[in-house]
């Protein structure tokens, strides 16, 4: 999976200058945006009273700011296919034909000592590694006076000279006006607006047309008088990276690839993998045109470094840390997911449709993997949840990335198919399978990756949560409650305002409810499901990472998740989490799979 970093930085009390008002917020919102919108996982975070990182002091000092700079960016730690962003929102400063970034305490009579110039910020920045440097300055703020050039030219240089994409909120003759209306810069309300679901501009390009366009639109409005922004993106195909995946087009990708292609027919293989690598970003790494294309990348790249030797083999599903479901591509289902009120009654059906990739396991058995698309969620119950269990506490923020899941619990037939044998009480092909202790669910994990070439394991405790909510924040994924209609649970003892159902007293088909969004059926009741993780009490001191949590303080005692056919509606809800010993053997007790997509 891409690495997404950033550095945002907003001062709005300075030792030396004149205080601005918003830069401050700019640069707060500026990191809401990145990690929540954007998929962001590692922001750092200056401001007038940002709380320290790492016991160290993060006040946007000179002295704080170059040590970051220094210790940060020793060496590269990313790679082809990362982003790093920098956004700086406060003073700068032109001297001496050098642009410079005045940090709180930097002082226009002595700037050499005092300030921070942008071409160490951009120079530290590409020993990061990865391939897209963004560099995005609201910096050209008003000094107090009108005398001389603004910041940017020498920047702009520079950022042509290092292939980093630098957008500046101002051309060098104006200035970045703050808009006390908007409670925010002129610059960063179009900023956000156009990387947002607002403008949708998923790359350099588009979000240079809508800034040109929307910048002065604001501050005519609300100044009657010039902004006008621009950005560099040098070489020329640097306007076409996609910034925000998750509004790329089809279009967008297409000229990605015309970009790919141009760079492998002028020789230039480092850049044709850096672009090839963006596409399969942009496709959630399932687009076989640029899998098979990296994969040429690295055979002619072997072949001139051996040319009288044969080429090497090619690993099928391995590259540069991506799985790829390549050999079975994926196929579309449609469904139906319906909400319910707070008695029970449906209030909505909507038809959604999802991708999948069907396993071959033999005898006509099959294994349907549905595509979990990557994002982040709250994990645990929020207070104020009907029944909610200290266990589910403290309500966290965890990243998921995108994976593959199991649209069922794994069946008598798939185990069957795999292991050989069907330990299960209630039989029935497509009933789910149980009586399966957590080792022999790890072993069928094994077994299946062997038998596949893929790799297979159980869930995380998060990616099991974060699957079965699929975007909702509701107790159940139909909503505030359940029904026996719904799910296979204990219905005498029915949650909230619903009513007493059946109890069916063994497991079902699987398949035979109305799934979540997502396409996965049976997340709620049925049989419990194994995870990897380790139990613990609660959440203190969890990954939020959506990875395992491999310790505790009894290994032997394992995470489950969803309730079973015995239990009561809430045990089912999405928060809900239980522990078993691992070599617990119960007919209400089976799992199901994950196979990673982007690792």
């Amino acid at each position: 999976m891409a690495k997404n970093w950033a550095i945002a930085i907003g001062i709005n009390q300075y030792d030396y200058l004149q205080p601005l008002n918003y830069a401050k917020r700019d640069a707060l919102l500026m990191q809401e945006f990145l990690g929540k919108e954007a998929g962001f996982e590692r922001i750092f975070f200056f401001s007038d009273d940002s709380p320290p990182l790492g016991g160290k002091s993060t006040r946007p000092n000179r002295a704080n700011l170059r040590q970051v700079f220094l210790e940060l960016f020793n060496k590269p730690f990313m790679e082809a296919g990362d982003n790093f962003w920098f956004f700086f929102s406060g003073h700068g400063i032109r001297h001496a034909d050098r642009d410079y970034l005045m940090p709180c305490d930097g002082n226009p009579v002595d700037i050499e000592e005092t300030a921070i110039p942008i071409n160490f910020v951009a120079e530290r920045l590409r020993r990061c590694g990865a391939d897209n440097v963004v560099l995005i300055l609201d910096a050209c703020r008003s000094l107090g006076t009108r005398a001389g050039e603004g910041i940017g030219r020498q920047t702009a240089e520079q950022a042509r000279q290092q292939g980093v994409i630098s957008i500046f909120s101002c051309s060098p003759q104006e200035y970045s006006y703050e808009i006390e209306a908007l409670q925010q810069g002129a610059f960063t309300t179009a900023l956000l607006e156009g990387l947002g679901i607002q403008g949708k501009c998923a790359t350099v390009e588009r979000l240079d047309q809508y800034l040109k366009f929307r910048v002065p639109e604001l501050v005519r409005q609300h100044k009657n008088t010039n902004q006008t922004p621009y950005v560099i993106a040098e070489p020329v195909d640097k306007s076409h990276l996609i910034l925000v995946p998750r509004y790329a087009t089809q279009t967008d990708i297409a000229t990605l690839k015309n970009d790919a292609y141009q760079a492998e027919a002028d020789r230039n293989l480092d850049l044709a993998e850096q672009l090839w690598i963006r596409v399969l970003a942009a496709a959630s790494g399932q687009d076989t045109v640029a899998i098979k294309a990296i994969q040429r990348i690295e055979r002619l790249r072997w072949e001139s470094q051996q040319p009288s030797s044969p080429p090497r083999p090619i690993i099928e599903n391995s590259i540069k840390g991506i799985s790829i479901v390549e050999k079975n591509p994926l196929k579309t289902f449609q469904f139906e997911v319906v909400t319910v009120n707070a008695k029970g009654d449906i209030t909505n059906r909507r038809n959604e449709e999802a991708k999948y990739f069907a396993e071959d396991l033999g005898n006509g058995v099959t294994l349907e993997m549905v595509q979990i698309p990557g994002g982040t969620f709250m994990m645990g119950s929020p207070e104020g949840e009907a029944e909610r269990l200290e266990r589910e506490n403290p309500q966290h923020q965890v990243k998921v990335p995108g994976f593959f899941m199991g649209k069922y619990a794994v069946t008598q037939a798939q185990y069957q198919a795999v292991m050989g044998i069907n330990p299960s009480n209630f039989k029935g092909e497509k009933r789910p399978v149980e009586q399966v202790i957590w080792d022999e669910a790890v072993e069928f994990c094994k077994k299946l990756s062997q038998k596949t070439g893929r790799t297979y394991r159980l869930p995380s405790e998060a990616e099991w949560e974060y699957a079965c909510r699929a975007g909702t924040k509701t107790p159940f994924y139909f909503g505030e409650t359940i029904t026996t209609d719904l799910v296979n649970y204990n219905g005498d003892y029915p949650y909230g305002s619903a009513p007493k159902g059946e109890y069916r007293e063994q497991t079902t088909d699987v398949g035979k409810f109305a799934p979540n969004s997502f396409g996965l059926y049976d997340m709620h009741g049925n049989v419990w499901e194994w995870c990897e993780d380790v139990y613990n009490d609660n959440y203190i001191d969890a990954p939020k990472d959506s990875s395992a949590w491999l310790t505790g303080k009894d290994n032997d005692i394992k995470l489950l998740r969803g309730g079973s056919w015995i239990n009561v509606a809430r045990y089912c809800r999405s928060a809900y989490r239980d522990g078993g010993t691992r070599a617990n053997r119960d007919d209400n007790v089976g799992f199901r799979v994950v196979a990673v997509a982007v690792a």
